[in-house]
């Protein structure tokens, strides 16, 4: 099993490079740059698709044979406001040059044609509550399945309050067996507010087979190739992450862990 922890491979430029074969796994890439205005960064696709997130700051962007302008308004990811992103499918090519310091975010997944590139967000992007009391948490979707714009690709953000819980009661996703789950595999980009603050992640199967649980600082990113990921923020330190999914086709089913099931059961029946 690859290591489920990546710590960011400097403070600049290119932190995260997580592909499919150094990652052990079949589908997800993962790949983060850190630029100050001025910098530029180009890539091609290839037989990937790939959704940028511009997590904070601005870049002018042409990709896909197009001139997209300047992308970006937040210029501190905890401002929640709702991200500019951009889909591309596979065979295409991007540059971006920061026009302020940036975090610029490349989702990918293995692309099939079947989309053209199109702006994803701001509009139509709301931050909207997910659960209850302790487990409340805030998700921007910018591509999930409900939106028609990937081949492969599932993408969203989640904001969680200091002291919460999220991704929880604790689920998973990793069998091929629709509609019951689907097999997802995930990346989880974390950032924290103040970033000197730490928040908690477990990645565990029902037979204790797969069992980590681990500290994860500003920038850190978590992999789940299968099992139950839940994860929490400590009181005075409010976590975000980023995360992409991909498998064999473009559903998120899942299921809650039979010992924590109850908690889903329970909150879902006092609505």
């Amino acid at each position: 099993m690859a290591d489920l922890l990546r710590k960011p491979l400097g403070m600049s430029g290119k932190v995260h490079d997580i592909t499919p074969e150094n990652a052990g796994w079949g589908y997800v890439g993962f790949g983060l740059y850190r630029l100050k205005a001025g910098e530029s960064v180009a890539e091609a696709t290839g037989a990937r698709e790939v959704i940028l997130v511009l997590v904070e700051g601005l870049a002018h962007i042409e990709a896909a044979g197009q001139d997209w302008g300047v992308m970006g308004a937040r210029m501190d990811v905890f401002e929640r406001i709702p991200p500019h992103c951009l889909y591309l499918p596979n065979d295409s090519e991007w540059h971006a040059t920061a026009t302020s310091d940036c975090t610029l975010a490349v989702c990918s997944a293995p692309g099939k044609s079947g989309h053209v590139a199109r702006r994803l967000g701001p509009e139509g992007i709301e931050l909207t509550p997910r659960g209850t009391g302790a487990n409340t948490r805030y998700i921007n979707n910018i591509a999930m399945e409900a939106l028609d714009v990937a081949d492969s690709l599932l993408v969203t953000e989640v904001f969680t309050p200091a002291g919460n819980w999220s991704s929880y009661p604790s689920h998973r996703h990793d069998e091929d067996d629709f509609p019951r789950m689907t097999y997802l595999e995930e990346s989880y980009y974390h950032r924290l507010n103040p970033a000197q603050g730490f928040g908690v992640q477990r990645v565990y199967t029902e037979d204790g087979s797969l069992d980590e649980t681990m500290a994860v600082k500003n920038h850190d990113v978590v992999l789940v190739p299968k099992g139950h990921h839940p994860c929490g923020a400590p009181y005075g330190y409010e976590m975000y992450y980023l995360n992409v999914m991909a498998g064999p086709r473009r559903n998120w089913r899942f299921q809650n862990d039979p010992d924590h099931d109850w908690i889903y059961q329970r909150d879902t029946a006092a609505v």
